[in-house]
């Protein structure tokens, strides 16, 4: 049997978790890297002069020879990734090209880190805190600070705070539920029914860290100056980045390559992924079903062709899997651990009939973590979708004025009044008839690269289906009740679709803009 995977194997704190026990460093003493920190220091400076590329352009490549412990190896990836976040985004349109004094020590401080070149939760959250006053608990806000950011607003530090605070206050529950898993072990459902109780009591006190989002980040704020900087390099064609950026590492121009990678996610949170697998919840393809296609070409009859099958394609990875990839390394190995030992919804489904507390504090538990998920649903419907449909409108109202302006100029042509009505806003909307009126986009993405909302609701429903009541499961299937609407109304579509008409819940038909989105998943 496969022994309980010891926290202090892969870097996960028994006391902070995924945080370190140790604040981040704030700054590399070493005057060797004084460039890099200087450049951080004055970084909102250099945006604002549009100096920043010229600054870094002249930059020595500097060597990570001199990054000894690790939280210098963990300060000099934060650094470098703001500062390539940076570099890319600071310009309009962004800047592909990667210069050398950034790609060499960033692409080797990575390969030490086993992180892609690019600014994770980690880079963002997990090592850009610290604490006002060092004898005081982390897991409250009103405890904590952001090192660096790339605005230098208040909204911004608020936002990172508050995903850092919510690793700090579900730390405990790591080593809860390892226990829990070995109680399960020993048969001991007393103890793993308290577990599961803890846990699910817990998970409503980060829902609540959760929406306190709203008390000092501006939507407005986080949608037009913050999120642009949380992009990656995937899916940002409509962005300016349609090939993703060259890491310059200073070899022949023909040999540099483009690469892609995901933005800054919350489904990089080591900490959320864990309650997923020692729940034994599991995360598909975004818009895939639990139900397989039945092959419909008849192989059974007599005298039916018999065709040699085709082999199957590589099941394709859910997003939550691929984002493993940007965790540090020894945290993505953690949960491929947890994994192999998680046992606690085979155990509450064998004693389900037998032991209702046990059942139910498992339910329970799960549909705390659905209602987590459905509380972050609320934020980025407030903190993207909202604030994207009012730009594209504020936008199209701006190009109705143009036209009309256009026809005014053009009194007596009979031309005028049609090509009002053919203005073309944006390339990604299309006007429905009447001036102010426009479909919704269909792509909106995160920063992760991942359409937002469709993945969203599917990660929360996949959560509830590990329920092991079926009334549970019924009462958690699409989540109704997690989402929050304000005066939603909802129309039959054929096919048995429902189409939200109005209230918050009416923009949650997007997918969601290829240009950013949210670094909370």
């Amino acid at each position: 049997m496969l022994s309980i995977p010891r926290l202090e194997d892969y870097d996960v704190s028994p006391t902070n978790g995924f945080l370190s026990d140790e604040p981040p460093l704030e700054f590399l003493s070493d005057p060797y890297y004084e460039p890099w920190e200087h450049i951080i220091a004055n970084l909102q400076g250099l945006i604002l002069t549009k100096r920043l590329h010229e600054v870094i352009d002249k930059l020595p490549i500097l060597s990570t020879s001199r990054l000894h412990t690790a939280p210098q190896w963990r300060r000099a990836y934060s650094a470098l990734a703001f500062l390539t976040h940076a570099y890319i985004w600071s310009s309009s349109p962004p800047t592909e090209w990667i210069p050398p004094p950034l790609t060499l020590p960033f692409l080797a401080t990575c390969t030490h880190l086993e992180l892609p070149p690019v600014a994770t939760y980690a880079g963002l959250v997990l090592w850009n805190w610290k604490p006002l006053f060092p004898t005081e608990p982390i897991d409250a806000l009103s405890n904590l600070d952001t090192l660096d950011t790339f605005t230098g607003s208040l909204d911004e530090k608020w936002f990172f705070l508050v995903s850092a605070a919510i690793e700090a206050r579900g730390a405990p529950l790591i080593p809860l539920l390892l226990t829990a898993i070995s109680a399960a072990r020993h048969n001991d459902r007393h103890a793993v029914t308290e577990a599961l109780r803890t846990f699910a009591e817990r998970l409503d006190e980060l829902g609540a860290l959760l929406q306190r989002m709203h008390d000092n980040c501006d939507p407005h704020v986080f949608y037009h100056r913050i999120r642009p900087y949380l992009a990656g390099s995937k899916n940002m064609a409509d962005a300016g980045l349609p090939n993703g950026v060259v890491f310059d590492n200073g070899g022949p121009m023909n040999k540099q390559r483009h690469v892609q990678f995901s933005g800054g996610s919350n489904a990089q949170s080591s900490l959320i992924q864990f309650f997923d697998v020692a729940l034994g919840i599991t995360h598909r393809p975004t818009g895939s079903s639990t139900t397989p296609i039945p092959d419909s070409t008849p192989h059974d009859h007599p005298g039916a062709e018999q065709k040699k099958p085709r082999p199957a394609p590589p099941p394709e990875k859910s997003f939550h899997l691929e984002m493993r990839a940007y965790m540090p390394g020894p945290h993505s190995r953690f949960l491929g651990a947890v994994e192999r030992v998680a046992n606690l919804r085979a155990f509450a489904q064998r004693y389900r009939e037998e032991d209702r507390e046990l059942a139910v504090a498992f339910d329970a538990a799960v549909a705390m973590l659905a209602a987590f998920r459905g509380g972050h649903i609320r934020i980025v419907s407030r903190y993207v979708i909202l604030p994207s449909q009012m730009a594209k409108t504020q936008k199209g109202k701006e190009e109705e004025a143009k036209a009309r302006e256009k026809a005014k100029a053009k009194q007596g042509d009979g031309r005028a009044r049609e090509e009002v009505a053919l203005v073309v806003r944006d390339k990604s909307s299309v006007v429905s008839g009447r001036f102010g009126e426009e479909r919704p986009r269909k792509d909106l993405r995160g920063t992760g690269g991942t359409a937002l909302i469709p993945f969203l609701r599917q990660a929360r429903e996949e959560t509830g289906e590990v329920a092991v009541d079926a009334w549970a499961r019924r009462l958690l299937a699409g989540g109704k009740g997690f989402e929050g609407s304000v005066g939603e109304k909802t129309e039959e579509k054929p096919g048995g679709n429902r189409e939200v008409l109005q209230g918050l819940a009416s923009v949650w038909g997007v997918d969601g803009g290829s240009e950013g989105g949210l670094c909370l998943v």
